[in-house]
């Protein structure tokens, strides 16, 4: 059974980091990709990156390109989300998902999801 679980949201100033946390178990890192996507009200969950088996590539979208960065841990199966620079339009419950082997920028092409966790930007 396929469970993710993520951690780290919170509250901070923008300017401000944190790391969220997507602790995976039932599948392996070295043949699943990982993606975060986040959702804010009252707007569609959007990808936000991602990263494929074996850590073999990473994407981002754009408005988080040079602030964002994805890593995996595959002795602790667990995929990290370094947020760097946060602003107020990061605010949204950032979820982790994965997939079989390559990343994909669609919430539909993901079969596990955690539940999410809040992240808000105060300005």
């Amino acid at each position: 059974q396929v469970q993710l679980v993520e951690s780290g949201g919170g509250l901070v100033q923008a300017g401000g980091s944190l790391r969220l946390s997507c602790e995976v178990s039932g599948l392996t890192l070295g043949s699943y990709a990982v993606a975060w996507f986040r959702q804010a009200p009252g707007k569609e969950r959007e990808f936000v990156a991602g990263i494929n088996a074996s850590g073999a590539g990473t994407v981002y979208t754009n408005s988080v390109k040079g602030r964002f960065t994805i890593s995996g841990d595959d002795g602790k199966n667990t995929v990290y989300l370094q947020m760097n620079s946060l602003k107020p339009e990061d605010t949204a419950v950032y979820y982790c998902a994965s997939r079989l082997w390559s990343i994909s920028s669609r919430p539909g092409d993901f079969g596990s999801w955690g539940q999410g966790t809040q992240v808000t930007v105060s300005s």
